[in-house]
């Protein structure tokens, strides 16, 4: 987090003395040109020449009033040009700066001990944010929990607040507390941008393929399955996970984004084959609990949800190392045919048993968006 935009506020301060009133009144011709030549000098990036001209102005600074146009074009044209160290540390000598700007400047600088003591001496909403982002700058999270927490606590679950709060959660390792305060976010604003970056997160850790593919209908569900190969690795383990139909479907949808490979071909040839003969055998593969999985995937990918739901359920009621995963699948069914409540009730049964609960959460929050 660069705190840029603030210094537009010392960049009009450098800027409105010398324009104020002619150069030749305010400061001597040498003093001016040097600073116009500061000026120009950071409009154009140029932070050697930068250097250069404030150098030159502080050598033909004679009275008070050059010294402190100096120190202001200093700290506008080093701000300009990214070097905020040296920008505060002339802004600061020159007893002009508010607590407020230079803890800006120093926290841009990356010295983040400074600016902090600086946030705290001036205080308000700003600087708290301030102080949070230099904790997790520096490793101090839940620094940065308690700072957002209090922000939140004064001026309510601002969406600004939620994405700092959960990140800062997220990396000092608060699992529970960046899921609640990701729920509060994606309560608030359900896009798919807002659920691309829990997905996307998600995705980085290792998990069981089931618990995998469930989490590519949740992508698909938020509109966020698009690249080319996580739409060919949704298929694949559609396929092998007994819901040949999703892998159908899934690769209908594609159309030509996932290219003319012989590989894709094939994939969906095994797709459409499978499909058929799973729906062909659904209705005996639901009679017995030790099959009603497979069941589950063929009617779920005819559309069928409810028959889905309930041969998913079957599966998930007999038990075994396979129960969770048919309760993620049964939840999964139980929202797509308009049960969300129901679904919602299924997702929180998940125990941690077979590394399902994580999905089944994310799930579980997703029903919520829907009523």
């Amino acid at each position: 987090m660069k705190l840029v935009k603030h210094l537009a506020g010392v960049a009009a301060l450098a800027l409105l003395p010398l324009l104020a009133t002619p150069a030749a009144a305010a400061v001597s011709k040498a003093v001016g040109a040097a600073l116009n030549q500061a000026a120009a000098a950071a409009k154009s990036g140029n932070a050697g020449a930068v250097g250069s001209a404030i150098n030159n102005a502080k050598a033909a600074a004679k009275t008070p009033e050059e010294h402190a146009k100096v120190a202001q074009m200093a700290a506008y044209a080093y701000s300009r040009t990214g070097q905020y160290g040296k920008a505060a540390a002339e802004l600061e000598a020159s007893g002009q700066a508010t607590p407020k700007a230079l803890a800006e400047l120093y926290y841009n600088a990356g010295d983040y001990t400074k600016a902090v003591a600086l946030a705290k001496k001036a205080g308000g909403d700003e600087m708290t944010v301030l102080i949070a982002q230099a904790a997790i700058k520096q490793g101090h999270y839940a620094e940065a929990v308690s700072s957002y927490n209090k922000l939140i606590a004064a001026n309510g679950p601002k969406p600004q607040y939620l994405e700092n709060l959960a990140g800062a959660q997220y990396k000092s390792g608060d699992k529970k507390g960046y899921l609640a305060t990701t729920e509060k976010l994606i309560k608030i604003d359900a896009s798919p941008a807002r659920w691309q970056t829990l997905l996307v997160e998600a995705q980085k850790n290792q998990m069981r393929p089931e618990a995998k593919l469930a989490l590519f209908h949740l992508m698909d569900a938020t509109g966020n399955l698009k690249r080319p190969e996580d739409i060919s690795e949704f298929a694949k383990l559609a396929i092998v996970n007994n819901q040949p139909g999703v892998a159908q479907a899934v690769l209908t949808k594609a159309g030509g984004s996932l290219g003319s490979d012989p590989m894709t071909a094939k994939l969906a040839q095994a797709a459409a084959q499978r499909a058929q003969a799973a729906g062909a055998n659904a209705a005996s593969l639901a009679a017995n609990p030790a099959t009603a999985a497979q069941a589950g995937g063929a009617y779920f990918g005819l559309g069928q949800f409810p028959a889905a739901a309930s041969a998913y359920g079957k599966a998930a009621a007999a038990g075994g190392p396979n129960a969770d995963e048919a309760k993620v699948f049964e939840g999964i069914a139980q929202l797509k045919g308009g049960q969300g409540g129901a679904a919602k009730t299924t997702f929180a049964s998940v125990t941690d048993a077979g590394g399902m609960k994580d999905i089944a959460d994310l799930w579980k929050l997703y029903a919520s968006t829907k009523g």
